[in-house]
């Protein structure tokens, strides 16, 4: 622990002029006595650490000394890849790693070069949930992301509808999608050994065992989830309405509902008609789904059918009137 903590100090001070105690402890996580202690100790190995003194001094390295402790390890490596979702990574316990791999990066770069990722940070931040949505990350994620890094099967237990299911997976990735956790999984017991989509935040327990998976080198985890997500968005719509739009609910059309669904169904749409109207046949998870929907965009949707809904619509349009005829 300790020689691991005077290595990111050395990289620290490599990577910056100079340092104040009070930085490198809020750094290292330390006290500033901890600092004190290890920068002698990093002196008495040979390592130039030099101590300016007074309220605005601090510690530096001098003599131009360049440590060649600055290779990555597999786990910073492949969370520098990740380094531009840094939500994620806390989520999934890669932070430290992360960390690691940046300032190593950062000690091995020249001078001139040395503020790029403070610049990078300052300009671009991925914050991928949607507006008023404050998804926790679920408590065994860091559990089955070291299963997904290191290819090792799990037992998990999920539920699923009112039953809880227990399944040998292969973890082959994770998903984040608008702020909710995927597994993409193969289920080795399976005939076909078919790859299947979890949502993490369901599962109830997850257990590593020693076995390691092979790996399916042609598989393409975004491939993957591209195919699925589109076979769950078709799948889901089972019912159809049929609405007429004036104008302005042609334009607002996709940002109610489905915009992959309003885009299709206004590409089989006919012309408007005698009042400026487009009539379309919009498919729908169900009714109850539809209305909530369609409700955003008041006047300018008009349901049709089926009967059911439209009489719904007409119920609500006559509440509305009441509240604001009062």
């Amino acid at each position: 622990m300790r020689a691991a903590r005077l290595i990111k100090m050395v990289l620290l001070l490599q990577a910056r002029p100079s340092m104040t105690a009070a930085e490198l402890a809020a750094e290292l996580e330390v006290s500033e006595r901890t600092i004190t202690r290890d920068a002698q100790a990093l002196s008495e190995a040979g390592v130039p650490v030099y101590a300016d003194r007074g309220r605005t001094g601090g510690y530096r390295l001098i003599g131009g000394y360049r440590t060649r402790l600055t290779g990555l390890g597999r786990s910073e490596a492949e969370a520098l890849f990740l380094s531009g979702v840094p939500g994620a990574l806390r989520e999934m316990g890669l932070q430290d790693a992360a960390s690691a791999a940046r300032l190593k990066v950062s000690a091995a770069l020249m001078p001139s070069l040395r503020d790029a990722s403070q610049n990078a940070s300052q300009r671009f931040h991925l914050d991928a949930p949607g507006w008023f949505k404050e998804t926790p990350a679920p408590e065994l994620l860091p559990a089955v992301a070291d299963a997904v890094w290191d290819d090792r099967r799990v037992t998990a237990r999920y539920r699923r509808q009112e039953a809880e299911v227990e399944r040998e997976l292969e973890p082959y990735g994770l998903v984040l999608k608008a702020g909710v956790w995927y597994l993409c999984a193969r289920v080795p017991a399976s005939g076909s050994a078919a790859f299947r989509v979890y949502r993490i935040d369901r599962f109830v327990s997850v257990t590593a065992g020693e076995e390691r998976f092979v790996r399916d080198e042609e598989f393409d985890l975004p491939g993957f989830w591209e195919e699925r997500a589109a076979q769950f968005a078709r799948a889901i719509l089972r019912a159809e309405v049929v609405v007429r739009l004036s104008e302005a609910g042609v334009r607002h059309l996709p940002y109610a509902t489905d915009p992959a669904s309003a885009r299709e169904a206004m590409e089989s749409a006919g012309g408007p008609d005698a009042a400026g109207r487009v009539c379309v046949t919009l498919p729908v998870e169900n009714e109850d789904v539809a209305f909530t929907q369609l409700m955003a965009l008041g006047p300018e949707a008009e349901v049709i059918a089926p009967a059911g809904l439209r009489a719904r619509f007409a119920r609500a349009a006559a509440r509305m009137t009441g509240l604001y005829d009062s």
